[in-house]
């Protein structure tokens, strides 16, 4: 069964994590149509592969009916698994019907705190499909903030948003800050140069992140488009790609929860 794939390969995981409290676990995940779609048992299943982080960015919230409630629904699981979790949701961005999406945070709220719940970067709706969500966290007092973000299709120039994005970004130099989510570009591409000139360092490097429909010469992964970029003022301590699939039998049902990989992050500030 897929679930006991998702469990057991944490069990040491989660014990490392917290034994650094200094130290601050993040994922990012593109969960494919994030909404009315995903059963109960797909979002316990979702929730065991990321309850033993601090911070969940999540893109790919459906906009309509079922959205918010499945992130809503997703922290109600998690807070029956120990810990007790916030989530912050972003409004609908300001695209076309058949694009338009919700940005979504979830975090164990014991020693991570928020001013506020968070805004799209409405800067950037006229250059971006999808405008990014921002948030800022606190933890002993230290401010860091992380920037959601879903780029457009590889086919429709998601270059040109990366680099509306390297350039708002380029007013947090000298504040912690962290970039996450699917950018529909492998970060070896000369658009990130940018991105790495003022000091971004991606989490994981020319690694496959999304899944493919059907298993061919048991290989299951496809492109590498998912990232989490973090400033030089973030100390980055490990990162990696949670693949949650293992075997190719596994395939099908790792698809019902998503098309993507989580990437993960552990890290100081």
């Amino acid at each position: 069964m897929l679930k006991k794939l998702l469990v057991i390969p944490f069990l040491f995981f989660s014990l490392n994590i917290f034994s650094q409290s200094e130290s601050i676990t993040l994922i990012s995940w593109n969960i494919q149509d994030f909404g009315k779609t995903k059963s109960s048992e797909e979002l316990d299943e979702i929730a065991e592969i990321v309850r033993y982080v601090d911070i969940i960015a999540i893109q790919e919230v459906v906009a309509g009916y079922g959205g918010a409630q499945a992130v809503a629904k997703l922290t109600d699981i998690l807070n029956r698994k120990g810990y007790t979790w916030d989530y912050a949701i972003s409004n609908p961005t300001n695209s076309s019907k058949y694009v338009t999406e919700r940005y979504a945070f979830i975090w164990k709220n014991k020693h991570i705190k928020i001013k506020n719940r968070g805004r799209l970067i409405t800067e950037l709706d006229a250059v971006i499909d999808r405008e990014p969500f921002l948030l800022d966290f606190y933890i002993n007092k230290k401010k860091f903030s992380i920037v959601n973000f879903h780029s457009r299709p590889f086919n429709k120039n998601p270059e040109s948003e990366i680099k509306a994005l390297t350039t708002f970004i380029s007013d947090f130099i000298g504040r912690p800050l962290i970039i996450a989510g699917d950018f529909n570009v492998n970060e070896t591409k000369p658009v990130f140069d940018d991105f790495k000139n003022i000091g971004f360092t991606p989490a994981v490097n020319n690694q496959k992140t999304t899944l493919k429909k059907v298993c061919k010469q048991n290989k299951y992964l496809n492109h590498s488009i998912d990232n989490i970029f973090s400033s030089k003022e973030i100390d980055k301590i490990e990162s990696k790609v949670i693949d949650f699939v293992k075997f190719c039998e596994n395939l099908e049902k790792a698809r019902k929860l998503s098309d993507h990989l989580p990437v993960f992050l552990k890290f100081s500030i």
